[in-house]
């Protein structure tokens, strides 16, 4: 039997007016340090986006949100915060932020396998 791995995990939301703090989860960012997993799984539904608020630019939305994940791969593209450690590039991904892309707090959890857990959370808190 495969020995349990503790992982965390925060939902990536979409956070069109801060000050109204109404979100719509559009992610899951994952680590798990025993396997060195760091991913980063979303997708956005333009037409719920667009009914939740018409406002938004969706392609610079897309952007961001492909950077959350070329960060979590600790691509070179997406610069020196990709560089990090995988430990340092979960915690600047998940800090509080001001921002129309924020994070929930960090959960943790146990896990046999963390590609598995990352599509299950997915399917659970977005989908």
């Amino acid at each position: 039997m495969q020995e349990k791995q503790l992982f965390e995990y925060a939902v990536i939301r979409i956070v069109p007016r801060v000050e109204r703090e109404e979100f719509l989860n559009v992610g899951v960012i994952l680590y798990c340090p025993k396997s060195k997993f760091l991913q980063t799984k979303y997708q956005l539904n333009k037409k719920r986006i667009e009914h939740f608020c018409d406002q938004l630019d969706l392609e610079e939305l897309e952007e961001h949100l492909k950077t959350f994940e070329s960060i979590s791969l600790g691509k070179k593209e997406a610069g020196p915060i990709a560089q990090l450690s995988i430990a340092e590039r979960f915690r600047w991904l998940t800090a509080t932020r001001s921002t129309i892309v924020q994070t929930s707090k960090s959960h943790p959890g146990f896990c046999d396998d963390p590609q598995k857990t990352l599509e299950k959370l997915f399917d659970q808190l977005v989908l």
